[in-house]
């Protein structure tokens, strides 16, 4: 590899929002790095759905269409 031209890969602590801290590497260059989403709360891994609202956007989606039976 040439030198100099590569990002410094450090250790950061991530923390989610859900409360959720573990450590990993990135070349981010800070010592923390905050997500909104983990292993420990994305429903893929955790097999619950959790809807989003953001700005009342699917209540605004159900007025227009109607909720299904």
């Amino acid at each position: 590899m040439k030198e100099g031209i590569h990002p410094n890969y450090a250790k950061v602590a991530v923390t989610c929002s859900c409360g959720n801290t573990f450590t990993s590497r990135s070349t981010l260059g800070k010592p923390e790095l905050l997500v909104d989403v983990c292993s420990a709360c994305h429903p893929f891994y955790t097999g619950k759905q959790k809807l989003v609202d953001t700005a009342g956007r699917l209540d605004k989606f159900r007025k227009k269409y109607g909720v299904r039976k």
